[in-house]
């Protein structure tokens, strides 16, 4: 056993993880509060699935299109500083959402969170790459995307209460309240984190970029990263309004599909990180896409079911289609050196939230609302995710990482 790895996490690094993990979960909550909330935003501004298609990517391809700008100057600033810019620009854009008056002022202030969420993302896990040993970043990455769970557990659920309660402004105005709070408590407590400005070269950002865009290395990361998006991201905005309408499940019982998937998920994610670590980052993403796929399958070709096995089966769904995520993450953030890596993840995470856009758009042009809001055609949409899924799984394999690469020390608490 290396040096590396015999070391466990510092209490440090584990507060850093925390409030990573924090800040991640307020961004994938303003994003995934979405999906549950569809049937009751399609029938208040009368939408079609085109029309929902377009307010979640509206979110995505802002997202992505500012990815694309942030790549060419994200490593040149302080990492904190960055996290904390961008943490109040997502914090404004979720309050324009929670005000939002139509149908028109809500996608456009879903482009204004997406613009700032999207690099947010990117940030975090720049974060993760720079300052976790590779041994440890599988069980680090898992924990970030555990975010994702407690999101669904306790964000989905509780944003669904208050929606059902009062409106479905309610829940955005709580997440833009929640966001002031944990923004002040990162200005307090995130140390300084430049240490992959220690080791910049003398680059031009453009030249970094270009860099990063011709080599087929990178350019097979973000072709594995976009099918990976597409496959799950084809489904997942449709599976509420699908549930509601064509599987009978009433609004009020939705929060129970999140709750037990959240819950689900908290535990999974860790424990697919570490297998990841200990048994190979490629190999665990294998046998979780392909795991994955039945769920998917049986999901998106059902007919009305009792609740239970609809509540089990949606909650396999989502431990297998967020598990496979863990170590695609987790292998990817290892493949670029850390004076880059700011720039490479955010042309990663573009890539990403524009395949997930393309993917709602398609979807929704692929599926048709009946006269009764059922959904048809959803089966076609899981058929051609699973086929998308195998392709990610085949371009796994030509990825190379950098396992060599030493972690820089997390820095000081200066300022």
């Amino acid at each position: 056993m290396s040096e590396e790895q015999a070391q466990p996490a510092t209490r440090r690094e584990w507060f850093l993880l925390i409030t990573l993990a924090t800040i991640q979960f307020t961004n994938i909550l303003d994003f995934v509060i979405m999906m549950p909330l569809g049937p009751q935003l399609m029938r208040v501004f009368d939408m079609n699935a085109q029309q929902f298609g377009l307010v979640v990517s509206a979110y995505t391809f802002s997202a992505g299109t500012t990815g694309l700008l942030a790549a060419f100057f994200i490593d040149r600033f302080d990492r904190r500083r960055s996290l904390l810019f961008l943490y109040a620009g997502f914090g404004v854009g979720t309050f324009l959402c929670a005000i939002a008056p139509s149908y028109v002022f809500l996608v456009a202030a879903r482009m204004t969170a997406g613009a700032f969420g999207g690099i947010l993302g990117a940030t975090i896990f720049a974060i993760i790459g720079d300052v976790i040993p590779y041994s440890r970043r599988g069980a680090a990455t898992g924990m970030i995307m555990s975010s994702f769970s407690l999101a669904t557990v306790v964000g989905v659920p509780t944003g669904m209460y208050l929606a059902n309660r009062f409106s479905w402004h309610a829940p955005f105005f709580l997440l833009a309240a929640n966001a002031a709070f944990v923004w002040a408590v990162a200005f307090r407590a995130l140390p300084v984190l430049r240490t992959h400005l220690d080791n910049a070269s003398d680059e031009s950002p453009v030249r970094v970029v270009v860099s990063l865009v011709a080599s087929w290395k990178y350019l097979r990361a973000f072709v594995f990263m976009i099918l990976l998006v597409y496959a799950g991201f084809s489904i997942i905005p449709y599976l509420a309004p699908f549930l509601v309408s064509n599987l009978n499940m009433t609004e009020a019982q939705l929060p129970l599909v999140y709750f037990f998937g959240g819950a689900a998920t908290i535990f999974t994610s860790r424990l697919f990180g570490r297998l990841s670590d200990q048994y190979g980052k490629k190999r665990i993403f294998a046998i979780l896409t392909l795991v994955s796929l039945l769920p998917q399958l049986i999901l998106t070709n059902l007919t009305a079911i009792p609740i239970i096995p609809l509540l089990v089966l949606t909650t396999f769904f989502m431990v297998f289609i967020s598990g496979r995520g863990v170590p695609a993450m987790a292998l990817v953030t290892s493949m670029v050196e850390p004076h880059r890596r700011g720039s490479f993840m955010s042309l990663n995470t573009s890539a990403q939230q524009l395949a997930a856009g393309v993917a709602s758009m398609i979807s929704g042009s692929v599926l048709i609302t009946t006269s009764n809001g059922q959904l048809q055609r959803f089966d076609w949409i899981g058929w051609i995710a699973a086929l998308v899924a195998c392709a990610c799984l085949w371009m796994s394999t030509k990825l190379e990482s950098l396992e060599e690469i030493s972690p820089a020390p997390v820095a000081s608490h200066g300022r």
